[in-house]
């Protein structure tokens, strides 16, 4: 293979519809599917809920609107990698980077895997399923089953799909996101027309008290995962046809839908079940499935929940390598992941990285720890992104802006107070991934030091 690798440029093939299927798909996840009971449990207030959802959508909109003038400054490969780079030196967009490596796409890969292996096994009949771990020191640190086989094997076949072409990850993507899209749609409306829900649900009238309580920015961490993906298309800046345009653009319409879509599929939760049935209720999803059209149902829409997650793990698939081989054209990275294959034109090595950490995190069962911290760590990058754009308005105004965020200076203030109001009551409740969140900053920075010193 090495013969076929080398340092030729990326090549643009993406337009403005794949790239807003791409953030589209990034964001419609597992979270939408398992947050709402959560949210539900410390809000006690079905208004309240929407209105948490309505507010971190408007939160990831002002994100959009702020890299979207990023993407059209800096159209190239690796998103707030090379915002940060910027705005601030190699070193800060190091750990960006690093920190996107490890919990930003490879966590989350392997959570969407592994999900997806459960939802296929529970769609199916048959025996329970069983279970090989090995022990060391009294602690499992491999966990061999049907479900981890069959995670690994669906990392491995995307991670092969992305690396043969642009075109054909692109394709496979839109067809797997429209699919989602029209599995939302379909529950949507089915729920709310022929569901057997009650209007009842959502008496009550709107809280007000919680807003000015601690239980509704911790209900916001829950929607800011669920929300995360939204600045998927900045990532793939070098691949993107008429970015200056078509980046802001597809970041803001693919924010945009899915907000409308997560609101509408709330209020089908709620139609569905009554606060105390939804409260604290992981597959809020299914349960609400089950609730409007019988116990027969569950089945089938566990299956088709395993199709859609096919969708963001093969965005994640795709769109995280961009960061590993930006870090390597910069030299602050292994050279190896910077390739770029001769005859598919795709960051084979930094792909083939991606899947094999992915894998590593579904045998060892170490991902459910790395994504405690994922939303304070991805939180403080976007925070930073935004902060360093600002920088930039000051430092360098000469700088060709084809793109400026609508609403400026007040839209990335928002954004900024809105990410450190979710980072502070993330520190106050979850003070433990806080420290996971700073070892892995600590590690990152040990890492680009021996890369700073290779470089002398």
């Amino acid at each position: 293979m090495k013969n076929r690798l080398n340092n030729h440029e990326l090549k643009r093939e993406i337009g403005f519809f794949s790239a807003t299927i791409l953030v589209i798909a990034n964001m419609v996840g597992t979270g939408i599917f398992t947050t709402s009971g959560f949210i539900m449990e410390e809000l006690g207030n079905p208004q309240t809920m929407l209105l948490c959802w309505f507010v971190g959508g408007i939160f990831a909109l002002c994100g959009t609107l702020c890299y979207g003038e990023l993407g059209a400054m800096f159209p190239e490969a690796g998103g707030e990698y090379v915002f940060l780079r910027e705005s601030y030196g190699k070193g800060m967009a190091f750990l960006s980077g690093w920190i996107s490596l490890i919990v930003g796409f490879s966590a989350p890969i392997a959570a969407a895997a592994i999900a997806f292996a459960t939802y296929c096994f529970r769609a199916l009949p048959g025996s329970p399923i069983s279970e090989f771990t090995f022990p060391f020191l009294g602690v499992n640190i491999l966990a061999i089953s049907p479900i981890t086989i069959l995670a690994a094997s669906v990392i491995i076949i995307f991670s092969l799909i992305h690396y043969h072409s642009l075109w054909l990850g692109a394709s496979v993507q839109n067809g797997l996101t429209i699919f989602k899209i029209g599995l939302i749609v379909v529950f949507v409306v089915a729920g709310l027309w022929l569901g057997g829900g009650s209007i009842d649900h959502f008496s009550g009238g709107l809280d007000m008290s919680s807003l000015l309580q601690s239980k509704f920015p911790v209900s916001l961490i829950f929607v800011t995962f669920a929300y995360s993906g939204w600045n998927a298309a900045a990532y793939l800046g070098g691949e993107i046809k008429r970015p200056s345009r078509n980046i802001p653009l597809a970041l803001f319409t693919g924010t945009f839908l899915v907000m409308c879509l997560y609101l509408l599929l709330n209020v089908v939760y709620i139609y569905a079940l009554h606060t105390k049935e939804m409260s604290g209720v992981l597959e809020v999803g299914a349960k609400s499935a089950i609730s409007l059209f019988g116990d027969n149902i569950g089945k089938y829409f566990s299956g088709a929940i395993a199709m859609g997650l096919l969708s963001v793990l093969s965005a994640m698939i795709m769109t995280g390598p961009r960061v590993y081989y930006a870090m390597a054209k910069d030299s602050v990275f292994f050279e190896l992941f910077g390739n770029i294959n001769k005859v598919h034109r795709t960051p084979a090595y930094a792909i083939l990285l991606q899947a094999a950490i992915a894998v590593a995190m579904v045998v060892t069962a170490s991902f459910d720890k790395l994504l405690i911290y994922i939303g304070f760590t991805l939180a403080l990058c976007a925070t930073l992104t935004v902060v360093g754009m600002i920088l930039l308005r000051i430092t360098q105004p000469a700088l060709k802006r084809d793109y400026k965020t609508f609403g400026y200076p007040v839209t990335p203030f928002l954004f900024i107070l809105g990410n450190l109001w979710v980072i502070y009551f993330s520190i106050r409740s979850r003070p433990i991934a806080s420290l996971f969140g700073l070892g892995t900053i600590g590690l990152g920075i040990l890492v680009y030091l021996y890369f700073s010193i290779r470089r002398v």
